[in-house]
């Protein structure tokens, strides 16, 4: 967003016109997001990088609710999956499992060469204090991972209550907030998060290519003494360069254009605006479920249980004879994008990413299309 040369903002942008792409990720990106990438190159060692690195900076933390550096890392958000693992204290970790991006946590783990224990969550539910309480009395743990918005099944969990339940054990909580952080309440520093990591082209509705996390003071002082975090994803060198407005290598500056564009729309927004119209969303798409099986006769269903539901994407599930593949080519048709079931859900779902910059008017216009899609596979 920019001014005009008297300093005063200027009209509203027109809504965006992206309202057939649901797909739960990449989600749509606005027009004005996606020309600012096209602004010619700067010394990215330069004071205009660092000034813009500044703003940067300030905007992320109004997102992750943070007065801590926030890491900038030109890769996806597994990227600092890795990093999170690489320099995190030494000892056995502690994975729930309950979705296809929670196991990814694990697999990592394990390729980084850790001694990784998983905890199995039935599909579509969300974990508990109570599933950490036998495995931490019975062993120690260095770390716990877990994800707060499960993208494979639109499962919500209470990270706050996973986080201090692994305090209360001596470990550190790692948390994957990919299609969580900018669209499901998340308070970083209130929380007494450890690690909170999230991917740009969920809920802050940005091309892919960046990743983004915060780290607490204490995970950062026992990251410096971790024997193979390793060079590109060494937190340490990330807060280090953070300080100074930098990063440590040469970062995908447009994508940096677009992100400095798109979070000045999401501070304009407020996040507690965002949260609110993110959960109208949701529970719109909830409430059409149930409304859809009763007027279409197809008894399709929401995979995560009443009360962990992620406000970002919905897992809807399907009969047997209809595959979400078959719904997906069905919307599809009709010139809307949705996604397909995923993981251990993939036959017999398919999902909706009510995310980023959409409107509850556009997601009817989805929802509308999804009912006439599925009338027809009856």
């Amino acid at each position: 967003m920019t001014t005009d040369k008297d300093g005063a903002a200027p009209p509203a942008a027109s809504p965006p016109t992206f309202g057939s792409f649901f797909l739960p990720g990449p989600t749509a990106v606005r027009h004005e997001v996606l020309a600012a990438m096209t602004r010619p190159m700067i010394a990215h060692r330069g004071r205009d990088f660092e000034r813009m690195f500044a703003r940067i900076q300030t905007g992320l933390g109004a997102v992750f609710k943070t007065t801590r550096p926030v890491f900038v890392s030109s890769s996806s958000a597994t990227g600092l999956m890795e990093a999170a693992i690489r320099c995190a204290p030494e000892g056995p970790v502690l994975a729930l499992v309950n979705g296809a991006f929670s196991e990814r946590f694990a697999h990592i783990s394990r390729a980084c060469g850790r001694d990784t224990t998983v905890i199995d969550i039935p599909v579509g539910h969300v974990p508990s204090p109570d599933d950490l309480a036998a495995p931490m009395r019975a062993r120690r743990y260095a770390v716990v991972t877990v994800v707060h918005s499960e993208t494979s099944t639109g499962a919500l969990a209470d990270v706050r209550a996973i986080s201090d339940a692994a305090h209360a054990h001596g470990a550190l909580c790692l948390v994957d907030s990919v299609t969580g952080l900018g669209g499901a309440p998340l308070h970083t520093d209130d929380g007494g998060f450890d690690f909170v990591l999230t991917g740009s082209q969920k809920a802050l509705a940005m091309p892919p290519g960046l990743a983004f996390a915060v780290a607490s003071a204490e995970y950062m002082r026992t990251a410096a003494g971790a024997p193979n975090r390793g060079l590109y994803f060494d937190l340490v060198e990330f807060e280090e360069y953070a300080r100074k407005n930098q990063t440590p290598n040469t970062p995908a500056l447009s994508l940096l254009y677009a992100l400095d564009e798109q979070l000045q729309w999401i501070v304009r927004e407020t996040m507690e605006a965002r949260w609110t119209r993110h959960a109208a969303m949701a529970e719109a798409t909830h409430a059409w479920v149930d409304a859809c099986a009763e007027r279409i006769g197809v008894p399709v269903g929401v995979l995560a249980r009443a009360g962990a539901r992620s406000p970002t994407v919905t897992a809807v599930t399907l009969p047997a004879g209809i595959t979400g593949a078959r719904v997906q080519q069905a919307v599809a048709e009709r010139g809307m994008t949705v996604g397909g079931g995923y993981g251990a859900a993939k036959e017999y779902t398919f999902r909706i990413g009510h995310m980023g910059d959409h409107t509850l008017d556009e997601l009817e216009v989805c929802l509308a299309t999804c009912e006439d899609a599925l009338a027809g596979l009856r």
